[in-house]
C-alpha cells in the first residue's frame, strides 16, 4: 500500500465492505434495540417526548428503517436505497434532536453527523464489488449476454 498514490479498485471496494459491514452492524443494533428492547410504543413516546412530530409514525419507520436497512448494508443488498433511508433518519435526528445540543457527545451530533455522511457515502457509492448487489448484477448482465438476439429481417 502507497501512502500517497491512489487506491486500488480492490483497496477501494475492500474499504467500502468493510465501511458497509460496520455502519451495517450499528444501525442494525440501534434498530434491533428500538424494536425488540424499548418496544415500539416506548419509542414512540420517547420521540414525543423529544418533539418529534408525528411520533407513533415515525418511531415505527425510524425503527424498521435502522433494523433492516442495516441488515441491508451488512449483506450489500439494495445498499443505495438502505443507505438514503438511513441518511434520511439521521438527517431528522440532527435536525431535530441533536442539533440543539451541540457538536459534541453526549447530546451534540458528531455521532449522527459521522452516521449521516456514512449512510450518504453509500448511497452515492453503493456497495462496491463484495456485495450481494454485485453478485447479482454480475448475474443479470451474464444473463442478458445469454439471451439469443434477434436479428431484424
Amino acid at each position: 500500500m502507497r501512502l500517497i498514490h491512489p487506491a486500488s479498485p480492490r483497496q477501494l471496494n475492500l474499504g467500502l465492505a468493510i465501511l458497509r459491514v460496520i455502519v451495517g452492524v450499528i444501525f442494525a443494533a440501534h434498530g434491533g434495540q428500538k424494536l425488540f428492547v424499548y418496544g415500539l410504543d416506548g419509542v414512540a413516546g420517547t420521540f414525543g417526548q423529544m418533539g418529534i412530530p408525528l411520533a407513533s409514525l415515525t418511531a415505527p419507520a425510524v425503527a424498521l428503517v435502522e433494523f433492516f436497512g442495516g441488515l441491508a448494508l451488512i449483506l450489500g443488498l439494495l445498499t443505495r436505497l438502505a443507505g438514503f433511508g438511513l441518511a434520511v433518519t439521521m438527517l431528522g435526528a440532527l435536525l431535530l434532536v441533536h442539533l440543539r445540543g451541540g457538536f459534541f457527545l453526549p447530546t451534540g451530533y458528531e455521532y449522527v453527523l459521522a452516521l449521516l455522511g456514512a449512510s450518504a457515502a453509500l448511497t452515492i457509492t453503493g456497495g462496491g464489488r463484495y456485495s450481494l448487489d454485485a453478485l447479482l448484477a454480475e448475474r443479470r448482465t451474464t444473463a442478458r449476454s445469454e439471451q439469443p438476439q434477434l436479428q431484424g429481417a
